[in-house]
């Protein structure tokens, strides 16, 4: 009777041994970040400048793995599947918690399926146009979308992204019809609005910041409460046309759920590191991208405070994405 009862225990002891042991000696091996969305955006850029600075902390290769498509909802499919090892990391945009309104089902559940390690960072979205096009401003697009119901075109990156529901927000405020083609990755949305394929685009700052300052993208105004120090003379979209307009990225890092908590305290120690250094904050700030770092348990307390608030965002637009 005795001996049934230790043997339980002891493996209990040696489990915890283990695990201790493998939070110390984390990593041993190339850790894998996957970015949501494609080359070239803010999360691409923010993923690879981390990931850069993390190799060399931790000793080990962290390797960048773009897995745009559906919205976001194959990457985040991707690592709530993935082992629960920490080798999988995942950074990612409001879409976690926008599909989950946006779309019938998704294939996760943003609250239960992910660990949370910090909400590393946030920024303005830009309202972009292709420079022929006709409208100058914001009042203008309006003006003109009004004029041609359902016939001005405006791009994302994928359906649920926060450009298409920037958008939207922006489409019921104003009360104008718009056409909606989503793309499957950033580069063909960049391509075509340069191209004059599509006229607008509602992208995050970081990625096409080049593209507005050599002349190829129009900048028209930023979706923040105050302008961005990457774009000081372009309006907000409050300021251009429409009070009371407002929302930002937000950028977290997560890992599949059930990872060691000594494991998660590591890596969000490492990632505010390396935020708090001025070369990291430089970096960000030319980019249009504002550092936050908090811990596990605020992130936590995000993501279930964004929950409600896009469902509504999603409801009032009448956005679907299925």
């Amino acid at each position: 009777m005795y001996v049934n009862k230790l043997v339980p225990r002891l493996l209990c002891a040696m489990t915890m041994v283990t695990g201790m042991a493998h939070a110390a000696d984390y990593p041993t091996r190339p850790i894998r970040f996957v970015a949501a969305f494609g080359a070239g955006g803010t999360v691409d850029v923010v993923a690879r400048l981390f990931a850069q600075r993390l190799s060399a902390n931790f000793g080990q290769q962290m390797v960048v793995d773009n897995r745009p498509g559906a919205g976001g909802n194959l990457s985040a499919e991707i690592v709530a599947k993935a082992a629960r090892d920490g080798y999988t990391i995942y950074i990612c945009a409001p879409s976690l918690v926008v599909n989950v309104a946006l779309y019938s089902k998704v294939p996760y559940d943003p609250l239960r399926d992910f660990a949370p390690v910090t909400l590393l960072a946030s920024s303005n979205n830009v309202l972009v146009a292709y420079p022929g096009f006709a409208a100058k401003s914001v009042k203008e697009v309006i003006a003109l979308a009004k004029a041609r119901p359902g016939q001005v075109v405006y791009g994302t990156s994928g359906s649920g992204t926060s450009g298409h529901l920037l958008m939207e927000m922006l489409r019921t405020q104003a009360g104008i019809d718009m056409m909606h083609v989503p793309y499957k990755a950033i580069g063909q949305t960049t391509a075509d609005l340069i191209s004059g394929q599509i006229s607008l685009w509602f992208p995050t700052i970081g990625g096409t910041l080049p593209h507005i300052q050599s002349g190829r993208m129009r900048a028209l105004a930023v979706s923040g409460a105050k302008r961005s120090p990457a774009l000081p003379d372009t309006p907000t979209v409050a300021e251009a046309a429409l009070p009371g307009y407002e929302a930002s990225t937000w950028y977290p890092i997560l890992t599949p759920a059930g990872v060691a908590k000594d494991i998660i305290a590591r890596l969000n120690m490492e990632f505010l590191k390396v935020l708090r250094l001025p070369d990291t904050q430089e970096r960000l700030s030319a980019i249009g991208v504002e550092s936050i770092g908090t811990t596990p348990e605020q992130l936590a307390a995000h993501l279930r405070s964004e929950l409600p608030k896009w469902a509504k965002v999603v409801k009032a637009s009448g956005a679907r994405a299925d």
